[in-house]
């Protein structure tokens, strides 16, 4: 049977009125959709109010000439809808669920050009406070800040956290330590030297909240904690709400964004990393990542698991092959230390693991495949092993074996550390930054070269994200060495990390952040990149950069349009430097109503 159609004779008067007036509205919307796309009309409606969140990549381009000329009109760059109040550019679920689930490569960086990126200013939850202040945020945050129930539903009882009043609370469990870090760290020091300086950089993979590495902080242990964008959705984002270092990567189908031989210690508890699959090329990045003599700790599963023997030998076997030694076994918590060379990785093996070429260089490490070959230790030079370097706070000062390797490296180093203190003190002194106070606890340098900004801060009470780009000399290593902690990163793509994580953002020659090193011509927008800033900047955080005079005054504008109170300044007494310093504050803004 099929639809009853009367002849037009046929239809009642009240039919005819129902037709004439569904055609005058596709009319209507016809004739409204040529005049906005073909007509005058349709640009002056793009350019004001919220329409520019949907602008085209020629109107991006128009919207970002504006800023920058300081012509846009209202004058500030518009808030994204309210929905956007967590939004990963990179990590975004709903463009990267589309792509191959073959080793988690759905779950990695998948960054949308920026010119389908909407060019606009996420708001805060409704709700939002200022953070809770350094220590007490460790152990607890605002619920409004970050409402997501999940983790605390699902994991309270093994003390991850938990809701309490306005508050979340954090008692210091995991899955693997249900009694508390401190508890599990106490059972580790058994076999591990946690305390007395030694070991100073680590690594938790799969981290949850981030309870482990905050608890190691007490210890002198600077824990660099890690985890994707996954079901629990907010893991990393409370960890960074609490003061702990953290960001959000997936081991999948990449090397994780460190030079090789950085840490000192590797940890995971009941990760779930599959070390042995795909010819043990998971293991083979955490060896990248250890240092000769560093300790590796894997807690869960498969470690003595049931219905996991198989797993379970593999991952002894793999260790064989790599000749770790194995220190310890304890419950469901397997220890091992990396060995000082290359030379016992023997010629045949189960997994068939090959030393990479001579020529392979281990710190490549920004969108860079993973290899299945196992990082030549000699491929560095220099002491960096485990028991080599000098022990913490010492290895902060002393200069790095990783930075003689470079020409005039001594002296690039010192003339460094010294400019760094200078300008610091000057920081302090005279620009009001709070530095040194409770107010900021989470600090990124965005330019970090031998990270002599973040030694300059070492009293302070806080932690610093340093930030080598990945187009420029890669010194991460020199800043592993120095007992500091970071990452590669393009700036020419968004920061891999929630809204609202830092309290302060450094950045020394922005522009050049911009530019590509060889041919000097501009790779990005300043306006973008000043968007990703306001992204990841908390509500009366705060921003330095340091430029010539010329670009400050550019980023003046700019300021202006992502909301930032600025004042310029000169810079400090005795530097020779041509530039001047753009000291900002984010105002603590609100989405209005109409538009959550």
């Amino acid at each position: 049977m099929g639809h009853l159609s009367l002849p037009a004779s046929k239809r009642s008067p009240r039919q005819w009125k129902l037709l004439d007036l569904a055609i005058a509205i596709l009319l209507g919307l016809v004739s409204l959709f040529f005049l906005l796309v073909f007509t005058r009309l349709g640009d002056s409606l793009a350019a004001s109010g919220r329409q520019s969140l949907l602008l085209a990549s020629r109107d991006h381009a128009r919207l970002v000439a504006a800023v920058e000329s300081g012509r846009l009109y209202p004058g500030r760059i518009e808030p994204c809808p309210g929905d956007y109040a967590d939004h990963m550019p990179c990590e975004d679920p709903r463009r990267n669920s589309q792509l191959s689930r073959e080793m988690n490569f759905y779950r990695e960086r998948h960054c949308p050009p920026p010119e389908e990126a909407p060019l606009c200013l996420v708001p805060p939850p409704v709700g939002y406070k200022i953070p809770v202040q350094w220590p007490a945020s460790l152990d607890k945050i605002w619920h409004s800040n970050m409402p997501h129930n999940k983790i605390a539903d699902r994991k309270g009882h093994q003390g991850w956290m938990k809701a309490d009043g306005p508050y979340f609370i954090f008692p210091g469990g995991g899955t693997m330590f249900p009694d508390g870090a401190g508890h599990y760290i106490e059972k580790l020091k058994q076999y591990i030297p946690i305390a007395g300086g030694a070991l100073r950089t680590a690594l938790d993979m799969g981290c949850g909240v981030a309870s482990f590495g905050g608890s190691l902080l007490g210890e002198g242990i600077l824990t660099m904690s890690f985890a994707p964008r996954d079901s629990h959705k907010a893991q990393i984002q409370f960890a960074l709400e609490r003061g702990v270092p953290a960001f959000v990567a997936m081991l999948g189908t990449r090397r994780l964004p460190f030079p090789a031989f950085s840490f000192d210690f590797v940890h995971c508890s009941r990760c779930l990393i599959p070390f042995t699959a795909y010819n043990a090329t998971y293991f083979i990045e955490v060896d990248r990542l250890l240092r000769p003599g560093g300790y590796l700790v894997i807690s869960g599963p498969p470690v003595q698991w049931p219905k996991q023997d198989k797993e379970w030998a593999d991952l002894q076997a793999v260790a064989r092959a790599l000749c770790y030694d194995l220190i310890a076994v304890d419950g469901n918590t397997v220890i091992w230390k990396k060995p000082g060379g290359d030379s016992c990785l023997p010629n045949q093996n189960e997994f068939g693991l090959e030393l990479c070429d001579e020529s392979d260089d281990p710190s490549s490490a920004w969108y860079f495949k993973l290899k299945k070959c196992v990082a030549r230790t000699s491929s560095v030079k220099g002491d960096y092993a485990v028991g080599m370097i000098p022990k913490w706070p010492e290895r902060l000062t002393k200069v790095p074996a990783r930075a003689k390797l470079l020409k005039n490296g001594v002296d690039l180093f010192e003339a460094d550390t010294r400019r760094w203190e200078r300008r610091v003190a000057y920081y302090k002194n005279s620009l009001d930054l709070k530095l040194g106070s409770p107010a900021i606890r989470n600090v990124m340098d965005m330019n970090a070269f031998f990270g002599g900004f973040a030694a300059a801060l070492s009293s302070d009470p806080v932690w610093v994200m340093n930030v080598v780009p990945a187009r420029k000399p890669s010194t991460l290593g020199v800043i592993y060495d120095r007992g500091l902690t970071g990452v590669y990163h393009d700036w020419c793509e968004p920061f891999s990390t929630y809204p609202r994580t830092y309290d302060f953002i450094h950045v020394a020659g922005i522009e050049s952040l911009t530019k590509d090193p060889s041919s000097g011509k501009s790779r990005c927008h300043l306006v973008d990149l000043m968007v990703e800033m306001d992204r990841i900047l908390r509500p009366e955080g705060k921003v330095v950069i340091r430029d010539s005079p010329e670009v400050v005054d550019r980023l003046s504008r700019v300021a202006d349009a992502v909301r930032w109170s600025a004042t310029v300044h000169e810079q400090e007494p005795g530097s020779h430097a041509r530039e001047k310093i753009l000291v900002a504050t984010k105002s603590n803004w609100k989405l209005p109503a109409s538009s959550r």
